[in-house]
């Protein structure tokens, strides 16, 4: 199971932050959005192979609309005003000492 801060609010992956699901989603709406997630790579993996740029561009949308619903992007689902730390490296943010830990096991 993928490393998660403390808070829930991110999964840490080769060190770096990445926004978690909002946990509010119902286990039903979680599974709808995270299907058409996966449904969408799929479809834009099929483009990029057929080399077709609209049908990309489509899936890339189509990713991005599942992604935003699930609340991974767009709006954080926290409201205390902590900042959206996506893709920085755990060490380098409020994170630090507790990945620091977790790294020393």
């Amino acid at each position: 199971m993928p490393l998660t801060t403390p808070d829930g609010r991110y999964l840490v992956v080769r060190g770096r932050l990445w926004r978690c699901s909002d946990p509010r989603l119902s286990p039903e709406r979680r599974a709808a959005l995270t299907q058409e997630l996966m449904s969408a790579r799929r479809a834009k993996g099929a483009a990029l192979r057929a080399g077709d740029d609209a049908a990309r561009e489509a899936a890339r949308a189509r990713v991005d609309a599942a992604k935003r619903a699930l609340g991974e992007r767009g709006p954080v689902w926290w409201d205390d005003g902590a900042p959206d730390l996506t893709r920085h490296l755990a060490r380098t943010t409020p994170y630090a000492e507790w990945f620091a830990e977790v790294e020393r096991g």
